[in-house]
């Protein structure tokens, strides 16, 4: 496990709300550089919100709006002013469904490259196979690279939206329960792939597998109804967590 410390990501105070609902109270949270943090709790806890929190992905929806202070490497991203789009750069997100786009692998792996101006194609394939190699992916799909992305089987093409994630450069990357819909064999190479990627990448995960928590993450986050109920180690919260609820909750008491 990696033990460097200094937070990534810095969470003051932060409310979030769906109109008048208001979905996340008073979260307050670092988030360590180069760490995988993971985020568990019940279904409709907040996880997924706060997560898009990160890199404002929540203002896609209408009537949503955002109260309190999030520093992306000491940067308040909800700023006015901010660069939305520049700031996706450089969070990156993979989904709970695999969403390839219906192109070839290749243009899939080159979109955000292309849209940030990258032309010429002796870079785009420098890109393309370097974002394929992280992911994991190139050794299975090097010698087919214009064909269907949507011929990959499910774990590759999560993979796949991986390296498209990667390829655009980010230092941030979110997962949004990235193995759930996935089989034990794809899942395992998920995770392995997670493992990874923590040595260049700060990565958060949001998960409803326990197990799957405690093998991939350094940090574990337990929301509750909107709250963050307890954040520590991983094997401390697993182990000898400090609140009743979250023993609770990792124990299957509740959930």
């Amino acid at each position: 496990m990696v033990t460097n410390t200094h937070a990534d990501v810095q969470v003051s105070d932060l409310n979030f709300f769906y109109g008048a609902v208001q979905a996340l109270h008073g979260i307050t949270i670092d988030i360590p550089e180069k760490q995988v943090t993971a985020l568990i709790g019940p279904s409709g806890c907040g996880k997924s919100t706060f997560l898009r929190t990160l890199n404002r992905m929540n203002d896609i929806i209408v009537g949503t709006r955002a109260e309190g202070r999030v520093l992306v490497r000491g940067a308040n991203i909800y700023a006015p002013g901010t660069d939305v789009a520049a700031l996706r750069r450089r969070v990156g997100m993979v989904f709970q469904k695999s969403n390839p786009f219906p192109k070839s692998i290749f243009d899939n792996v080159a979109y955000g490259p292309r849209l940030f101006g990258v032309r010429g194609r002796n870079e785009l394939t420098e890109i393309v196979e370097k974002s394929l190699v992280r992911a994991g992916l190139w050794a299975e799909v090097k010698d087919r690279l214009p064909a269907s992305a949507m011929a990959l089987s499910g774990g590759q093409q999560q993979r796949l939206c991986i390296a498209r994630a990667l390829a655009v450069g980010p230092e941030i990357l979110l997962m949004d329960e990235p193995a759930s819909a996935l089989d034990p064999r794809s899942t395992a190479h998920i995770e392995d792939l997670i493992g990874e990627l923590r040595e260049n990448y700060t990565i958060v995960i949001v998960t409803h597998n326990m197990q799957q928590a405690a093998r991939v993450s350094d940090i574990t986050a337990f929301f509750y109804e909107g709250h963050i109920i307890e954040t520590g180690p991983t094997q401390t919260m697993f182990t000898t967590p400090t609140q009743k609820q979250t023993e609770d909750y990792i124990t299957g008491r509740f959930g």
